[in-house]
């Protein structure tokens, strides 16, 4: 039976939508390394927990809160405990197998995101806040291992050991070596003009991707000798009427995921539409049809045969925006080969 009491899952167009979505806005979403268990966090300050079921079929587990809208989630590498960070300035921690969360963070400001390190000495629970600090975390003591003051508000982080990216407000970017976790080995300012969205690291750890609200996208590699291989293009644009070609409708970039087998990649939009990318070869592989609403998270499962991703809205027109009857809601896609596999001998368009 499922906690948010509901019934079953329906089909929306080949994809599945999820029972018993977040009241409110959906923040992020993600699946845990070990098995498709699917983490919701919601601007409702609730935290979900789904089952996915091999026919499809979708189940609500458990649900734990925090004290305000939770603004990001993630697992830790053995997939039995979910990681939370919101509003209420904490960090908290669930615990699959007993049931019951935990205040393992605390910041003076909203904490944005949360990362799990897996590092060779151990796990560490990465946390950046609105308060300027980048603080890490050793689960079984109360106070920061170590912190960071950061150029400004953290915006976006991501990691794949042993690189940590951080985004933050006024376009700054840093990366970390985590042998090395409180100097920046880079500070940069954003490739891209207007302010960041979302920082996603490669999975070969040797570059990061960038999304902000120009409808734009850059790739930056870490090493200054693969300098020449950095590059932005523009994307989730569109034309403003068939009888205005001229005039384009610019939409931010909300997530970039990467396919854990292939290594190609989501883009998401407030345009409604998800693409999939080759960044290392620039070609788009797929363009979903566009939604009535926002994406705001998208994330794989473990094999990368699921796509999870929320149709939310993504407050980018602010308070004023939120409009009554504004869908709110999570599907799943199968995904095939052909859709996120790269193909190496394929000729499309270059992205610029």
């Amino acid at each position: 039976m499922s906690v948010f009491d509901t019934a079953k899952s329906t089909p929306v167009v080949n994809d599945i939508e999820l029972v018993d979505p977040p009241a409110d806005s959906v923040s992020s979403l993600a699946f845990s390394p070990k098995a498709d268990l699917l983490a919701v966090s919601s601007w409702d300050s609730k935290v979900r927990l789904y089952e996915v079921r091999a026919n499809g079929q979708t189940q609500g587990l458990a649900m734990y809160g925090h004290e305000g809208p939770v603004l990001d989630v993630c697992w830790n590498k053995e997939g039995t405990k979910i990681l939370s960070g919101g509003v209420d300035n904490a960090g908290r921690m669930f615990d699959i197998a007993t049931g019951q969360s935990q205040q393992v963070a605390q910041h003076d400001a909203p904490i944005r995101n949360v990362r799990w390190i897996d590092s060779p000495h151990g796990g560490i629970l990465a946390t950046g806040g609105w308060d300027k600090k980048l603080k890490y975390w050793d689960l079984r003591t109360p106070n920061p291992v170590a912190t960071v003051e950061l150029p400004e508000r953290c915006y976006s982080m991501d990691v794949k050991y042993p690189l940590l990216v951080v985004a933050t407000a006024n376009r700054h970017i840093q990366t970390f070596d985590l042998n090395n976790p409180t100097t920046p080995i880079l500070s940069i300012t954003s490739p891209l003009k207007n302010q960041t969205r979302v920082v996603t690291c490669f999975p070969s750890a040797d570059a990061f991707t960038v999304g902000s609200v120009e409808g734009r996208v850059a790739v930056h590699y870490t090493n200054v000798k693969d300098a020449s291989c950095n590059y932005s293009f523009r994307c989730h644009r569109n034309e403003k009427s068939p009888t205005e070609k001229d005039q384009l409708l610019v939409h931010a970039i909300n997530d970039i995921a990467f396919h854990p087998i292939y290594g190609s990649a989501t883009t998401c939009g407030s345009d409604g539409v998800i693409n999939i990318w080759d960044f290392e070869g620039r070609n788009r592989l797929k363009v979903f049809n566009a939604q009535h609403g926002p994406i705001t998270s998208t994330c794989f499962n473990s094999s990368g045969t699921i796509l999870a991703y929320s149709v939310s809205y993504d407050w980018h027109k602010g308070h004023m925006g939120m409009t009554a009857g504004h869908p709110n809601k999570i599907l799943l896609h199968s995904c095939t080969d052909e859709e996120v596999k790269k193909k190496v001998q394929l000729q499309t368009r270059r992205l610029r």
